[in-house]
């Protein structure tokens, strides 16, 4: 009888991505950092909100759109109050987001560093020959599956590979060249 051992891990990336923008200061290209505040003005009945975004190198501000000329019957009043108390998971959620950040910028910089939070789930007879990994996300990360296993299982990625090849690694929901692609919410790698 195969020893199996279940595994979650919870990853979460570390380093938010930054903008690349024009910055009126420097007077070149330069990357913004999240500030983790929000702006949000009134006018009249319209509402605006923005994060607030800072030059890394002379503290310029740039506001990142959340939303603009939004009636106030549209937003939900949990949401308002969120962004008027500069919520800190709220303004994470949207500096995490470089899919949308991409989308009103072009180029950004993003970072492999992840948080992993490891999980036992099930151990079965003490001499393990299964590793059964489930892998959740709280948001996308920037960072190969290859590279991502390889250095939290301690082998060499051309051994994952080899792995993959012999079938003594499979990678479910993502078929051929999952190595090479991000990991994505769940995820099973046995």
């Amino acid at each position: 009888m195969s020893g199996l051992l279940r595994i979650r891990w919870a990853i979460a990336p570390e380093i938010a991505p930054r903008p690349l923008i024009n910055c009126n200061r420097c007077r070149g290209l330069r990357p913004y950092r999240s500030s983790g505040k929000f702006r949000v003005n009134a006018n009249g009945k319209r509402i605006d909100a923005w994060l607030i975004y800072r030059c890394v190198d002379c503290d310029n501000s740039w506001n990142f759109a959340i939303f603009e000329r939004r009636s106030r019957h549209d937003i939900e009043p949990a949401l308002l109050a969120a962004l008027e108390s500069n919520d800190p998971a709220l303004a994470r959620r949207h500096a995490f987001d470089a899919a949308v950040l991409r989308s009103h910028v072009g180029r950004i910089e993003e970072f492999p560093d992840v948080a992993i939070e490891r999980y036992v789930l099930e151990r079965r007879p003490e001499h393990t020959t299964v590793l059964d990994l489930r892998l959740t996300l709280e948001m996308p990360v920037p960072l190969r599956l290859d590279r991502l296993l390889a250095g939290e299982l301690g082998v060499s990625r051309s051994r994952l590979q080899a792995w993959e090849e012999r079938r003594q690694l499979c990678v479910e929901l993502d078929g051929a060249r999952a190595l090479r692609r991000p990991p994505r919410d769940g995820m099973a790698i046995r």
